[in-house]
């Protein structure tokens, strides 16, 4: 498939594990297609960001904390067929290590795909509804160490 035929959507994460092995995720609550889940904050980014620029934009909507990017952790994409309109899509993901610089913990999105943000233990996440994209992110990070 040409890249013409097909739209794209680029999305930038946040990995932030604490000094006591707790991650910080996003609820996303399924935006009325899908089950909610646990998510690394962080999402779309806009048609003219830089997606580094995208990363700290969402991170701050959906977790209030300002971070300090750092390395790209992990790059993951998948494909699949649009739910709001004809043909199919290209998700290319990056996760981004990074270290939070200020804000307060809490939600800044009105009406977002975000319920609220947590540290959750790492060793409280299995069994807990979350998606691939923790995975992904946490299976990075095990193979960096």
């Amino acid at each position: 498939m040409e890249f013409t035929d097909y739209h794209t959507r680029l999305a930038a994460y946040a990995l932030l594990v604490d000094e006591d092995d707790r991650v910080l995720l996003a609820w996303w609550n399924g935006e009325g297609h899908s089950d909610p889940e646990w998510s690394l904050p962080g999402g779309g980014i806009d048609f003219d960001e830089p997606v580094i620029d995208g990363m700290v934009r969402e991170v701050f909507e959906e977790t209030g904390c300002h971070v300090e990017p750092g390395p790209l952790l992990a790059e993951h994409h998948f494909t699949a067929r649009g739910r709001t309109f004809d043909g199919w899509f290209r998700s290319q993901r990056f996760v981004f290590e990074a270290t939070i610089i200020g804000g307060e913990l809490g939600t800044t999105e009105v009406d977002g795909s975000t319920d609220h943000a947590a540290w959750v233990p790492l060793a409280e996440l299995e069994g807990q509804p979350r998606a691939d994209i923790v995975d992904v992110a946490l299976a990075a990070r095990a193979a960096e160490r």
